[in-house]
């Protein structure tokens, strides 16, 4: 399994298995850091057969992960917004974060139908970003050959 975090204090999850498809996704407002290094090891206590993690972003929240992410002798991916965006966005669609959320949204929902994961009643921000970052290691990794036909922007 791959677990991919947009990481913040507020964080998006998004879990894939090996055949890239969407299992599950969700978003955790941890509210602190010291309550977001106890519940890292929880969070990934809860995906059974994890070999991948996946985080966006840097600073001290990104070091937490890492840490658990070495202990737990897991392959460990770390991006930017700007890496990943770059493979899924348009150029234009990047204009703004708020503009690059509001399309990652969507791209996010055509994920979750193409995987048949279960539909948002909302979907947050970081959530669909996580979805993205997802989508994205799994193509990096060969897990997925290409960007679904069904996911790819119109």
């Amino acid at each position: 399994m791959l677990l991919a975090v947009d990481l913040g204090i507020r964080t998006g999850f998004a879990c894939y298995n090996r055949a890239g498809q969407l299992l599950w996704y969700r978003s955790h407002n941890y509210g602190s850091l010291p309550r977001l290094r106890r519940g890292s090891s929880g969070q990934l206590n809860e995906v059974s057969d994890l070999s991948v993690l996946v985080l966006e972003g840097g600073g001290p929240i990104a070091d937490v992960w890492e840490r658990e992410a070495t202990r737990r002798d897991l392959q460990l991916i770390r991006t930017s917004a700007e890496v990943w965006r770059a493979s899924l966005l348009y150029a234009r669609e990047q204009r703004t974060g708020e503009q690059a959320k509001a399309v990652a949204d969507e791209l996010a929902r055509r994920v979750i139908e193409w995987s048949d994961a279960p539909r948002p009643t909302s979907l947050r921000h970081d959530a669909a970003e996580a979805i993205l970052l997802g989508l994205w290691a799994v193509v990096e990794l060969g897990w997925l050959a290409a960007i679904p036909p069904e996911v790819r922007r119109r």
